[in-house]
């Protein structure tokens, strides 16, 4: 594996200044610190998870399915494509690992029997409550030292990333606009 070094130069706009915190950018500059960080966020975030996975033969994939139908319970399969946004066919593989080992159960829906709805199992809450334990201990760990309005700005960051006009019923739970969960 190749190494990455990271050496600034004097004219660098993300070279750090006097004060040692990096300038915020004009206008049009890219952003390297904020997407160098997600980066690394994110690939911390979801390793803790994947770890835990590997030992059942799971990846983030399942991992994602997992999370949703366990907190939206009787969500429908297609609300499930709309929220992860992959294909018919992605999606398929994954979901039948799923059911087959008995993680999430599939139910035919009351008003629409055309309607797959689907529902994490006991063995399959177990596994998102040990995933979401983990992720949470980071979560927990990363603000320890931020006070509430620091929380508050995180929280806000993080929801003005998401494409809002996006007609994802999830979303709506997480905004607010139909039965929020937390």
């Amino acid at each position: 594996m190749t190494d990455i070094n990271f050496s600034k130069s004097a004219g660098d706009p993300d070279s750090k200044g006097a004060e040692g915190a990096s300038p915020a950018p004009r206008a049009g500059e890219l952003r390297w610190d904020i997407i160098e960080l997600l980066f690394f966020a994110y690939r911390d975030f979801v390793g803790d998870a994947d770890h835990e996975l590997e030992v059942f033969g799971f990846g983030r994939a399942h991992h994602r399915v997992m999370h949703f139908v366990h907190r939206y319970p009787g969500l429908k399969v297609a609300d499930l494509l709309d929220v992860l946004r992959i294909t018919k066919q992605s999606l398929g593989r994954v979901l039948k690992q799923l059911l087959d080992e008995g993680y999430i159960v599939q139910k035919t829906g009351n008003n629409d029997r055309r309607q797959r709805l689907l529902y994490a199992t006991p063995k399959g809450e177990a596994l998102v409550g040990k995933l979401a334990g983990l992720q949470t201990d980071r979560i927990t760990r990363a603000l320890g030292g931020i006070d509430p309005a620091g929380v508050a700005a995180i929280g806000q960051f993080l929801r003005a990333m998401i494409d809002r006009d996006d007609p994802d019923k999830v979303l709506e739970a997480i905004f607010g606009t139909s039965g929020k969960k937390t």
